[in-house]
């Protein structure tokens, strides 16, 4: 029963996340809104709301921020890596559109087996390589169509999408000791609000006019949509966790992509060609592959 719980907590988590996607994409497509000033206005009440659900936990709230060694890193955590993975996931979507920004985001498996080979100081296991190699060519479908002369996004899409994997990468790695020893939804909770604020900085979003757009109904309950689903997928995945095991999460966590492209599919007319769903079905068959093999590992 606690299994099937767990995995009813990621899938609906998946798709949860996987719906923030479409929505983010119809916001800076088809609105004046900014960004910067999007990532703001949800990281900050996101973080507030998780940070709020910790103290109603009687948990500590701030006493990370006592001891300088745990402090430094959760700054480096929140403005390397939260700003980094948000920021590049919404220019990506930006660049192109919310499926091909969330498949991007698979590329993080990769740079973390090449981070921990080089740290080794020795080539990864064959699995591993197998792994990454059909990885690619899913990414090169979806990108190409299968033709060589052909590229389906602009290459400024293919760049946020790259450093989309990579910030992904270091944001999955560096705060492994932060999190074990102050809690994910601490960690997180913070980071979400810190990035907010860098976000609200660079957005200057006190002397914006993006506040008026807000005014209309329909925006607000967007906002409000995207706060909710967003922060409900993030509890739902962590809570999975004690449940199943991580392997079974990373590749559960394919019904993200899948519901971004239903729902694109749907809601803004988004059909994929032929050897893009190809690309597709290849590249969640080998990060599930990826996933498994270096559960065995």
């Amino acid at each position: 029963m606690d299994r099937l719980k767990g995995i009813i907590m990621v899938v609906v988590g998946a798709m949860f996340w996987g719906a923030t996607g479409p929505m983010m994409e119809w916001m800076l497509h088809n609105t004046e809104m900014s960004a910067e000033f999007m990532l703001a206005v949800r990281l900050i009440i996101a973080g507030t709301l998780i940070l709020c659900l910790i103290g109603v936990r009687k948990e500590p709230v701030f006493e990370v921020w006592k001891i300088p060694a745990w402090r430094n890193q959760l700054l480096v955590f929140s403005i390397i890596g939260m700003v980094g993975l948000q920021y590049t996931f919404v220019k990506a979507i930006e660049e192109s559109d919310a499926v091909v920004a969330t498949l991007l985001q698979f590329l993080a498996p990769i740079f973390i087996i090449l981070y921990v080979a080089f740290m080794q100081k020795k080539l990864p296991p064959r699995s591993q390589v197998i792994g990454i190699v059909g990885t690619l060519v899913g990414l090169y479908l979806l990108l190409t169509n299968g033709s060589l002369s052909t590229l389906l996004v602009s290459e400024k899409a293919l760049m946020w999408g790259v450093l989309l994997g990579f910030t992904y990468a270091f944001y999955t790695l560096y705060p492994v000791r932060l999190m074990n020893e102050w809690g994910v939804l601490t960690v997180v909770g913070w980071g979400m609000v810190i990035s907010g604020l860098v976000f609200a900085i660079l957005g200057q979003i006190w002397s914006t006019p993006e506040w008026t757009l807000l005014a209309d109904a329909n925006m607000l309950w967007m906002m409000g949509a995207l706060i909710f689903l967003g922060s409900t997928a993030f509890v739902l995945f962590l809570s999975s966790m004690k449940y199943i095991s991580a392997v079974e999460t990373s590749i559960l966590s394919s019904f993200e992509p899948l519901t971004a492209m239903v729902i694109s599919a749907i809601w803004l007319g988004s059909i994929m060609q032929t050897w893009q769903l190809v690309g597709v079905a290849l590249m969640l068959l080998f990060v599930g592959y990826l996933s498994i093999a270096s559960g065995k590992k």
